[in-house]
């Protein structure tokens, strides 16, 4: 069995039309919901013990920002290939993954069509085709290795976006 927590960056930080799109930083909201996240995820023992992340800045500061909730420190893997990524690419990223529990951080459109290719049965969420900033999915696979993995054969343990989050 293997676990998969997919998760969109959080909402991001539009201040400055100069800054370039790779490096846009989380706004203060993001900063919270990606807190937020992390503490829901650790308390329900979803800990990935491998994160696969796009190395784009707002991807990099979700995670940073679920890390401290997390019992252990997972390995951080930055994916370039995962910036902007379509659901083909992200399958392939995935297919190379060692952890039990692994996280990908990823962006939309991307993310919202992969989510909905893995799945077998999409959660009751009306969000879940959006997959909105800050969306998580948890998905379980009777799969023993990350190579093995195919769309729509992932069984939905919880979706989450962050203002359905009670503090």
């Amino acid at each position: 069995m293997k676990r998969l927590i997919l998760t969109r960056h959080a909402k991001s930080a539009w201040d400055d039309p100069l800054t370039p799109d790779h490096d846009r930083p989380l706004n203060d909201r993001g900063l919270a919901a990606a807190a937020d996240l992390g503490q829901w995820l650790a308390s329900r023992g979803y800990v990935p013990d491998e994160v696969l992340c796009s190395d784009a800045v707002r991807t990099r500061k979700t995670f940073a920002g679920i890390a401290p909730a997390l019992p252990s420190a997972p390995v951080l893997e930055l994916k370039p290939a995962l910036y902007q990524a379509g659901p083909d690419v992200m399958l392939a990223v995935l297919r190379h993954g060692k952890g039990d529990t692994v996280m990908m951080i990823g962006h939309n459109p991307g993310i919202a069509e992969f989510a909905a290719r893995l799945v077998a049965q999409p959660p009751m969420n009306p969000e879940f085709a959006r997959y909105p900033t800050g969306a998580t999915l948890v998905l379980d696979f009777d799969i023993d290795a990350w190579g093995d993995v195919t769309f729509g054969t992932g069984t939905v343990d919880d979706f989450v976006i962050p203002r359905e989050i009670v503090a």
